[in-house]
């Protein structure tokens, strides 16, 4: 009787730890021991302070409309199945739909994460992070697309007040994964899976991102 298969795992999240970039001005990650294993004490408990869009995490639409949904909320569906990873290394500020022409050119599956970075900078914030032009995120939702991703920290400039991108995906109701890691992930297609915590007030989750082998 032959064994099945296993299929291969792609890791797309940043390590998580103290050192870990964030947002400027955004909650560092902290940890505490409130218990540590010693005679009368069996365990190791402890207590961690942290943003909830530390290393790779989902947006809630609350996060960028007063009345949207907490991310404990919203449907799962989007965040597991099957994806398209398409590069667009060193496309400049604003990711653009002709940077990404190759892959609009087929058949979209419901989740397209792009990849800008050769290797993604885990040790600092970078204030020159590639974003995605509003237009694309359009173009992407009349394609069918439910959720976008991308290896930088945010789906607009670092600088942008106005979230053009993101009011696109709260417009057009579509999910969005950032701080992922792709260095390693060629072109194509794989199945996605990167599920929020159920945190039901919060405007965000970090989330354990993989890509599973199709």
């Amino acid at each position: 009787m032959n064994s099945p298969v296993s299929k291969r795992l792609w890791d797309i999240s940043p390590a998580v730890h103290a050192g870990a970039p964030v947002f400027p001005g955004d909650t560092a990650y902290q940890q505490q021991w409130v218990a540590t294993i010693a005679p009368g004490c069996p365990v190791n408990v402890s207590a961690i302070t942290l943003s909830p869009h530390i290393g790779a995490h989902a947006d809630a639409p609350l996060h960028y409309d007063p009345q949207g949904a907490a991310i404990g909320t919203v449907d799962l569906a989007p965040y597991l199945g099957r994806c398209r990873v398409v590069h667009a290394i060193g496309c400049g500020p604003l990711v653009r739909a002709k940077h990404l022409a190759h892959a609009l050119a087929a058949d979209l599956p419901p989740r397209v994460l792009v990849r800008t970075y050769t290797t993604m900078p885990q040790d600092r914030f970078d204030d020159e992070l590639a974003a995605f032009d509003a237009a694309l995120i359009e173009l992407l939702a009349d394609r069918g697309v439910q959720l976008v991703g991308i290896d930088t920290a945010s789906v607009d400039p670092a600088a942008s007040k106005e979230l053009p991108s993101h009011q696109v995906l709260r417009r057009r109701g579509l999910r969005v994964l950032e701080n992922l890691v792709l260095d390693e992930v060629p072109e194509g297609d794989y199945e996605l899976i990167a599920l929020p915590l159920k945190l039901v007030t919060a405007d965000a989750s970090p989330v354990r991102a993989i890509l599973r082998e199709i």
